[in-house]
């Protein structure tokens, strides 16, 4: 698994929802199944202040191959951070699909884990 290139895809995403570009994080993904305003809403329901994440924060990811996929494929769940708490308990939740030289990130939920 190329874990370094998996963690670079998962921070550009979550990057994009600390900054609150909604917009691009939905756009950063080839699928989303929540919309911009999806997302507006679950983070405006936690009530926190979302930053950028540490370093290392995502050194150990929960990614899990998908068995069965024609392409190299992973289910993967990454806590946002906020200026509150550190590491949140609000997840978001990818699939991310290695097409060649290409990484498709699928948007799935992003939720209280």
């Amino acid at each position: 698994m190329a874990t370094d290139t998996l963690e670079q895809v998962v921070r550009a995403v979550v990057n994009r929802l600390t900054e609150g570009d909604f917009e691009a994080a939905v756009t950063a993904c080839s699928v989303s199944r929540l919309t911009v305003e999806d997302l507006r809403q679950v983070i405006y329901d936690y009530g926190r202040t979302f930053i950028e994440p540490p370093e290392n924060a995502y050194c150990n990811l929960d990614a899990v191959a998908v068995r069965g996929s024609t392409l190299p494929t992973w289910s993967v769940r990454a806590p946002l951070w906020s200026h509150e708490e550190g590491q949140s308990d609000l997840t978001l939740e990818l699939t991310i699909i290695r097409d060649g030289d290409r990484w498709n990130v699928e948007l799935d939920d992003l939720h209280v884990l």
